[in-house]
């Protein structure tokens, strides 16, 4: 089996031009390795700060992650995106123009001979009350509708200064025993390993052969998760550049 890639919260909009371009760079890179190296990869959810489609309309500013992402299909590697915060207004566009499999809920998998549990992991956090409510509503397809009522231009506009003011981009450390305990509930089901996101915060646990990631994130850290020879492991992809903000 080939190696599995697992990455997530990228936030692609979201920060200065200077560290766009260290993520863009960096990201290429990336992709690059895994169309030469892996045989599927998993997005693990905000890979954009917002992204949300019309009929005939896609935001313009990720043309160049999409096309990235167009030339891991030619080389046949198998691509899954699990939605997250940010990006859960996924529709059609990734599944029928890039061939992407879209996932909006956790997913259940074997990989190496190992039973996965996949997730971008928000809404764990047991204070995550009203926003849990909140993802019922804005993913309502009553929501989406009224939504695409907007201009484009209004709507992108609209969506990007809301999300600045999240607090989504920042790392939740306080909060990451519940994120464990999470992964030890599953471990009880017979899960070997389990795979999340949303905190930003990098981590990896091995117990009784049974290993719990936190990808972290494609802003600060730079991190992903690799399974490879049925081994699941925490790396750092190396960016070079003395003035990014850690």
């Amino acid at each position: 089996m080939k190696t599995v890639y697992f990455i997530s919260d990228a936030h692609l909009g979201f920060d200065d031009p200077e560290t766009e371009s260290i993520k863009r760079v960096s990201l290429i890179d990336f992709l690059e390795h895994v169309g030469r190296d892996g045989g599927i990869l998993f997005i693990l959810g905000d890979l954009f700060n917002f992204w949300f489609e019309y009929k005939s309309v896609i935001p313009r500013r990720y043309t160049w992650v999409l096309t990235a992402l167009q030339r891991l299909k030619a080389r046949n590697v198998e691509i899954h995106y699990l939605t997250g915060n940010h990006d859960f207004w996924l529709d059609s566009f990734f599944q029928e123009e890039l061939g992407v499999q879209v996932h909006r809920d956790p997913v259940d998998m074997s990989l190496g001979g190992k039973r996965f549990w996949i997730a971008h992991g928000d809404g764990i956090m047991k204070k995550d009350v009203r926003y849990r409510l909140m993802k019922r509503i804005l993913r309502h397809p009553v929501s989406i509708t009224l939504y695409r009522l907007l201009h484009p231009e209004l709507a992108f506009g609209l969506a990007h200064f809301c999300t600045k003011l999240s607090r989504n981009h920042h790392a939740f450390p306080d909060n990451e025993e519940d994120y464990i305990a999470r992964a030890e509930a599953l471990f009880s089901e017979g899960y070997d390993c389990v795979v999340m996101a949303h905190t930003h915060q990098p981590r990896i646990l091995g117990k009784r052969g049974r290993t719990y990631v936190n990808t972290g994130d494609w802003m600060r850290h730079f991190t992903f998760s690799k399974l490879e020879k049925g081994r699941l492991t925490l790396e750092r992809w190396p960016v070079k550049n003395r003035f990014l903000k850690r």
